[in-house]
């Protein structure tokens, strides 16, 4: 909510056009380090490649590649590689660091695999210096002290709304605080949104990469996908013959006729709501073809 006077729903529509290529957008990061001395370890120019499905979801890869995870003055090094650690789970990769401290053992060591993430981050003074050096569309304010109507510039919005409306076609920063005091009024201000988790009200305050998880979580949920085999959803015609094979066996059973139909419309409705696997149907199928003959005999 940087604009008070703007609504939620005009600024959550916020949508401008994005042209540049990715060309422009690794001249900007050649540009940034040049310009910062800070910027030791990140000097080494090396390109760390993610892993992605084989038939990677064209949204999701537009929004790990728009999103900059930016932390503000942190006063823990450990922090900043936790915070790494978490983007690398969702496959980000452009962290800023605002005014943060040496960048020690320590920051490398909490990343684990995420080391290439806190090497190449970009280091500036100020928020003020970030944004005049890259081009954001969207800037997203992190906040565990939610407001109300007397302070219009931290009116939140839920992670999971944030998730469902964000434009992954915008260059959005999301911003974290500082791990006592979080952002500023100012800060906050400056930005066009503001997403607060709801916490229980007596230990609001979250650790920045347990927020920064959830926050994630709630962008990709519905855009990822697990990368494994095996976990496509039955199909109707197995499901048929799984209900068919049912039906088989009930109507051998020596009950009444509206028991053995209510018997299979239950089953059906346990089949249905369960989204069961393709290999499960026929798991099912082969323990339901078993008890036939065990019938038969």
């Amino acid at each position: 909510m940087g604009d008070a006077a703007v609504s939620e729903q005009s600024v959550v529509n916020h949508e401008l056009n994005s042209s540049k290529n990715e060309n422009e957008e690794k001249t900007d990061a050649k540009e940034t380090s040049t310009k910062k001395a800070k910027k030791k370890s990140q000097s080494s120019g090396k390109e760390i490649s993610i892993t992605l499905k084989d038939n990677p979801d064209e949204e999701s890869l537009k929004l790990k590649s728009n999103i900059y995870v930016v932390f503000v003055e942190c006063e823990t090094p450990g922090n900043i590689g936790f915070l790494a650690r978490t983007m690398a789970n969702f496959g980000l990769s452009k962290l800023v660091l605002i005014n943060p401290p040496e960048l020690k053992k320590e920051a490398f060591y909490q990343a684990m695999h995420a080391q290439h993430i806190v090497e190449n981050a970009m280091i500036f003074d100020s928020l003020d210096e970030f944004y005049k050096n890259v081009r954001i569309d969207f800037k997203v304010a992190s906040t565990g002290v939610a407001g109300g109507s007397y302070n219009l510039s931290r009116i939140p919005i839920k992670p999971e709304e944030l998730g469902r409306k964000l434009n992954p076609n915008n260059n959005t920063a999301i911003i974290f605080g500082r791990e006592g005091n979080g952002l500023t009024n100012k800060e906050i201000e400056s930005c066009d949104i503001t997403v607060s988790i709801p916490t229980d009200p007596t230990y609001p305050i979250m650790n920045i990469s347990h927020a920064a998880a959830i926050i994630l979580y709630e962008l990709f949920k519905n855009r990822n996908e697990f990368p494994v085999e095996g976990l496509e959803e039955s199909t109707s015609i197995e499901k048929e013959y799984l209900l068919k094979d049912m039906e088989e066996i009930i109507d051998a059973l020596p009950i009444p006729d509206h028991k053995k139909k209510t018997g299979l419309r239950s089953f059906k409705n346990i089949i249905n709501r369960a989204f069961i696997t393709g290999r499960e149907a026929h798991t099912l199928k082969g323990i339901l073809r078993r008890l036939k003959m065990n019938q038969e005999e």
